[in-house]
């Protein structure tokens, strides 16, 4: 199994009190901007050790979210004593050759965007509940399948026996007013389709996505704070999400 340092540099030291008082802010900001309630906090720990797997916990944040799979490997791994308190979501681009790894770790997988991992989750992880990734901003490059083909791939995800239960998107960068577009294209697609789940919104931009409709957040450096940059290109996984 790869280290987390296969790719990512050391990992930073995490204080448990500060988490807390972080996960409090955060839980704040989201009360501000909507209902509580019905907004997930999903805790980004990627570039961050086991301690900010224990200290979210402690916290009590049970959803957490990797974007490279031998980290989520090695911490799933590492924490199995956690028990199924802990709930792992994949939040990264997914790589089809990855999947086989990572069935029966993961809770959720946010980026499912093309037919290639849609086989891949399909052969290896049958019954998985996903979010469908959207490209919501146009950029060449990013994660995501086009607006338009979203309801064949969700009609295409369901056929092979998964379960989609939402969307998921990454919004513009430029801060909350530029990533605001893109959230609400993505709650009226979810709307569309019947589906209730919208993952959206990260440090930067969370109040916006809340506004427009999150049912869930990906937030990492709001609560952990700067993380170490990726060592790999896309190859090795990373993603440059900047949760």
């Amino acid at each position: 199994m790869a280290d987390v340092s296969d790719t990512v540099g050391p990992s930073p030291a995490v204080d448990p009190s500060a988490v807390a008082e972080r996960v409090e802010e955060v839980r704040a900001r989201i009360a501000r901007a909507g209902d509580p309630d019905r907004v997930r906090l999903v805790a980004v720990t990627k570039g961050f050790g086991p301690d900010a797997v224990a200290a979210a916990l402690a916290a009590g944040v049970h959803d957490l979210g990797e974007s490279y799979a031998p980290e989520l490997a090695a911490k799933a791994l590492a924490t199995q004593s956690a028990g199924p308190e802990v709930r792992w979501h994949f939040v990264g681009r997914l790589q089809s050759n990855k999947v086989r790894r990572l069935a029966g770790v993961v809770h959720l997988w946010h980026s499912v965007d093309r037919r290639s991992v849609v086989d891949a989750l399909a052969r290896h992880a049958a019954g998985a509940t996903v979010l469908v990734q959207v490209n919501v901003t146009g950029a060449p490059g990013q994660g995501g399948c086009e607006p338009t083909a979203v309801p064949e791939l969700v009609a295409e995800i369901g056929a092979r026996g998964l379960e989609v239960t939402g969307l998921m998107c990454v919004g513009a960068p430029g801060g909350p007013t530029a990533a605001r577009p893109g959230f609400r294209r993505l709650h009226a697609l979810a709307d569309d389709l019947g589906i209730a789940e919208c993952s959206m919104g990260m440090s930067g931009d969370l109040e916006a996505a809340v506004e427009e409709g999150a049912t869930m957040v990906r937030v990492g450096t709001a609560l952990f704070g700067a993380r170490p940059a990726p060592r790999a290109g896309p190859r090795g996984g990373a993603t440059g999400l900047r949760h």
